[in-house]
């Protein structure tokens, strides 16, 4: 109702008849699909862009977006997505440069809604969503030195790329090309071109931080994991061949880390697993060892990590020449003990320095490279006796089921990925069996 000198108007809603006609055309019904109604002129307080706005006799329904074109042409729409604390609504905004994109676009966007999608009510870059990833998951589902791991990887290889990119409009095509240039180089990675087995890393790190959107609603699709990750080269582990490792046990005769590699050699325990062990792990009368732990250097310190999966608490059998090495190993460790003026540390661990503290992993990594340099068998990993315990196994006949079971792999198709060229000779031989049963 407006006053205008002494006479008053009284201004009604909308026109009857219209009103009756989308009564009668069951307006008050209609789908999703029919919201969007009519186009009207909004020029009022000198605004000139034209509205389209989901309306039932010139109101908008309740929870309903709206499309409108603004000066420059382009067409914004709009769902309401709920209200904050101070009951102004909260809105998801998509954009196109035709009503019908426009339109279809904020269809599109309320099937997701429908589908539990639930948008970000604000805009999350790459960099943010690392930093909550870090400390609200990370922190409390992963060990210190692998999220120490997942960090150095985002912050250098990701973040100052992606870093400022809105996880929502993350591509595929962006993830790709940050993959494609750290393994060639250049401006957008590093000066010089990374591992295929870093870049996969890389991918792999990206991906489980998109996860997280999955989880939460905010995205609809992880770009990361659509990438096609590279290809690494088919390698296989440098292996000491018979001759090889017959020599390096003559190098190790008397040596005071001899025992802690013939039991590496041995048994393909781990570096970390061997010397983790304790003496209460180790029962030389029935000739086992149990892994329960791994000793690690993580941010400057030497830390035992309880060893999980399947990989926890697995028993080891040793060769009679190993049980009684360490028996020799613990009865030179005793009197290291007496001798030492009260210098000794008791760790209780089976491989330790001369005052019997923990070793450092890489000391013992530099002890192992002099003793191969001087066997003159060139430089080599602690690791690389892994390796070369399985394929010694495997060459001598051993089920790869065995060897999967000594070695802690949670699968057997990682042993026989990593050494199924060992069985060739097996392969030759059951075909050598199948001829003999089929034909001889």
């Amino acid at each position: 109702m407006t006053r205008k000198g002494s006479q008053v108007r009284v201004l009604y809603g909308p026109p009857i008849k219209p009103l009756v006609k989308s009564i009668l055309a069951g307006g008050f019904l209609m789908s999703r699909e029919a919201k969007v109604a009519d186009v009207s002129n909004d020029v009022s307080n000198g605004n000139e862009r034209r509205r389209t706005e989901a309306t039932v006799a010139g109101r908008r329904m309740n929870g309903e977006g709206g499309l409108y074109q603004r000066s420059d042409g382009r067409w914004f729409g709009a769902v309401v997505l709920g209200y904050d604390a101070s009951g102004k609504p909260k809105r998801k905004t998509v954009s196109a440069k035709t009503k019908a994109e426009a339109l279809q676009k904020l269809r599109d966007l309320q099937d997701k809604i429908d589908g539990g999608y639930s948008p970000p009510t604000k805009e999350e870059t790459l960099s943010q969503l690392f930093d909550r990833w870090y400390c609200d998951i990370l922190s409390t589902q992963v060990q210190q030195d692998a999220r120490d791991n997942y960090k150095c990887i985002a912050d250098c290889h990701i973040v100052p790329t992606l870093g400022r990119k809105k996880v929502a409009k993350l591509t595929v095509a962006d993830v790709q090309h940050l993959l494609a240039s750290k393994l060639s180089g250049g401006p957008d990675g590093d000066p010089r071109p990374l591992s295929v087995s870093t870049v996969r890393r890389i991918r792999s790190v990206l991906a489980q931080a998109l996860e997280v959107c999955l989880v939460d609603g905010s995205l609809t699709r992880n770009v990361a994991a659509l990438t096609s990750a590279p290809k690494a080269a088919g390698t296989e582990g440098r292996t000491l061949t018979h001759a090889q490792a017959k020599r390096l046990l003559k190098e190790l005769e008397g040596h005071r880390l001899g025992a802690l590699f013939i039991v590496m050699l041995s048994t393909g325990l781990r570096r970390g697993e061997a010397l983790g062990l304790r003496w209460d792990d180790v029962d030389l009368r029935k000739r086992v060892v149990v892994v329960r732990r791994q000793l690690r250097r993580i941010g400057g310190q030497l830390i035992t990590r309880e060893v999980k999966g399947r990989k926890s608490g697995r028993s080891v059998d040793l060769p009679a020449p190993v049980v009684q090495l360490l028996k020799d190993h613990r009865t030179a460790q005793a009197a290291a003990r007496t001798g030492s003026n009260g210098l000794w540390e008791e760790s209780g661990f089976v491989f330790t320095t001369q005052y019997g503290s923990a070793l450092d992993p890489r000391n013992v990594h530099r002890d192992f490279q002099t003793i191969c340099m001087k066997a003159k068998l060139g430089k080599w990993h602690p690791h690389e006796l892994r390796h070369s315990a399985a394929s010694l196994m495997l060459a001598e006949g051993v089920p790869l089921q065995v060897v999967s079971d000594i070695l802690g792999h949670s699968s057997i198709r990682i042993t026989a990925d990593v050494y199924g060229h060992v069985l060739q000779p097996q392969r030759r031989e059951a075909a050598r069996a199948m001829a003999g049963a089929l034909w001889g």
